[in-house]
């Protein structure tokens, strides 16, 4: 396995150059094989999960949801406040900010940025719930997209550019999965479900999201400071696919299908991502399987 992972490093380290040495001897950061491998693991499941609980009662999952919620809920806002206090102590730029410019703000920026990578693979419990509950019409291509990259694009981040202009996009999406990880919580909670307003919002949030990213990735190649070009060319092309896929499902579930899926929407839908229970699976489980 190690001679596995010397070969893979050097080839991956022939194209990408030098990594930064802040970041050696991180979990799961000196080999790329852990993280390749997790995210084909994920892609199988996502591939054999449904065909083995096609005959199976679906499990409720209520009991986990709301802690796993909540912990995320937490997670997300940890890492919000540690990458906005991290731009406040280095003196950040919005236009752009090479990634050894900020003194021990940047050391900072790098351990909570490791956890943002560690939460995507954590995030992948999103998909194990629906495919336990029988929920397979949330598994959509947007999802698994979206879940399968950003692991594996975040593994690359941490290893050559783990701060200065990487900081913007996980910053707005800590605050994102903030409101979209209580929305969950609280959504699996039947009595709390009908004063939950702000679903709608979260998808919005998103949007802005991915286009004020793009803005501020495109800032760096107008004024350049030293950060690494072919990562902010990658880093726009990435944000053009999430804003046609997203932009795509918002008009899927809010504009065209409005009245026809009202009622599931009213129960939590947002991306493709369900962990409060629908009217649908309140049918389904008159007899839940114990779990």
């Amino acid at each position: 396995m190690e001679a596995l992972n010397h070969r893979v490093n050097t080839y991956i380290d022939s194209w990408m150059g030098p990594r930064d040495p802040r970041v050696r001897g991180w979990l799961l950061l000196d080999n790329y094989i852990p993280t390749f491998t997790f995210s084909m693991m994920y892609l199988l499941i996502v591939w054999m999960g449904p065909k083995y609980m096609k005959n199976r009662q679906p499990y409720s999952c209520r009991a986990l949801l709301v802690p796993y919620n909540l912990f995320l809920t937490l997670l997300s806002l940890y890492m919000f406040y540690e990458l906005v206090m991290s731009v406040y102590q280095g003196g950040y730029n919005f236009f752009c900010q090479n990634t050894h410019s900020g003194g021990e703000a940047d050391n900072r920026m790098i351990n909570v940025l490791w956890w943002y990578y560690f939460s995507k693979l954590i995030e992948f419990m999103d998909t194990f719930f629906f495919i336990l509950r029988k929920n397979n019409h949330q598994i959509t291509f947007l999802h698994v997209y979206h879940h399968a990259t950003m692991l594996n694009i975040w593994w690359f981040v941490m290893n050559w550019v783990p701060c200065g202009h990487s900081y913007f996009g996980a910053t707005f999406n800590s605050f994102i999965h903030v409101l979209m990880y209580s929305y969950y919580g609280l959504s699996a909670v039947p009595a709390i479900r009908p004063y939950l307003w702000w679903k709608k919002y979260i998808t919005q949030g998103q949007l802005v999201q991915f286009v004020l990213t793009m803005f501020q990735t495109s800032c760096a190649v107008v004024w350049p400071c030293g950060f690494p070009m072919g990562w902010l060319y990658f880093q726009i092309t990435y944000m053009i696919t999430l804003i046609t896929l997203f932009t795509n499902f918002y008009i899927q579930t809010y504009k065209r299908h409005a009245g026809s899926r009202k009622t599931d929407l009213a129960n939590g839908s947002i991306n493709g991502h369900t962990n409060g229970v629908t009217s649908s699976e309140k049918v389904r489980y008159r007899k839940p399987r114990a779990d």
